[in-house]
């Protein structure tokens, strides 16, 4: 391949690199067109399924600092490059490969970490980002409701008794006048009396 022509695809690889959320290795040894064209499309839009060059691959992933995959740089080498959730791509790589035994995953890049095949599977299993959003979606609504509840009961049972209490009060409860607190106190002779008692003792 003429130079040029290498550093053009070492530079549309280094691209796909830095434009993708995710990066698996695989080797397709032994599959069909159509099989690879399947693959490609269960992807998902936005994603690619690219047959590479493992040197000029080196050199890309070198560049971008993924050095990492050079050992996995081995053999027929062709990449998924994944635009969107790691998750949903992981998911029909596995399906696919669990259908078609001759696509071998050997690891990649997720979010710019280096994973290894077994790191591939664990994320296939890992509920995709939509779905975990609508779940802390729902968890959230519901503690919300439950919040709610917790603030308007205690306000209307605070008015249900404000409103019983002002209905069923009785008139002799009412505070005493000045003129009532006026009268309370004993009167002189209330007093005089009670001396003499207490001196025949």
């Amino acid at each position: 391949m003429p130079t040029q022509a290498k550093d053009a695809a070492i530079a549309e690889i280094t691209s796909r690199f830095q434009d993708s959320s995710a990066a698996v290795l695989t080797e397709y040894r032994g599959l069909t067109v159509a099989q690879l064209s399947q693959l490609r499309r269960s992807l998902g839009a936005g994603s690619s399924y690219a047959v590479v060059k493992n040197t000029l691959t080196k050199r890309a992933a070198d560049s971008v600092g993924f050095s990492e995959l050079a050992p996995l740089l081995t053999g027929p080498t062709a990449i998924a490059f994944i635009a969107g959730d790691p998750v949903e791509a992981a998911k029909a790589i596995r399906d696919f490969s669990k259908a078609n035994p001759a696509l071998v995953v050997k690891g990649g890049v997720v979010e710019g970490r280096p994973v290894d095949a077994a790191e591939v599977t664990r994320l296939a299993d890992v509920e995709s980002r939509d779905v975990l959003l609508a779940k802390l979606a729902g968890a959230m609504k519901g503690n919300l409701t439950k919040a709610a509840g917790l603030f308007q009961a205690p306000l209307s049972q605070v008015a249900r008794l404000a409103e019983a209490l002002k209905e069923k009060k009785p008139a002799g409860d009412a505070p005493a006048s000045d003129d009532t607190a006026a009268a309370a106190p004993t009167t002189p002779d209330t007093d005089a009396d009670a001396a003499p008692a207490a001196s025949d003792d």
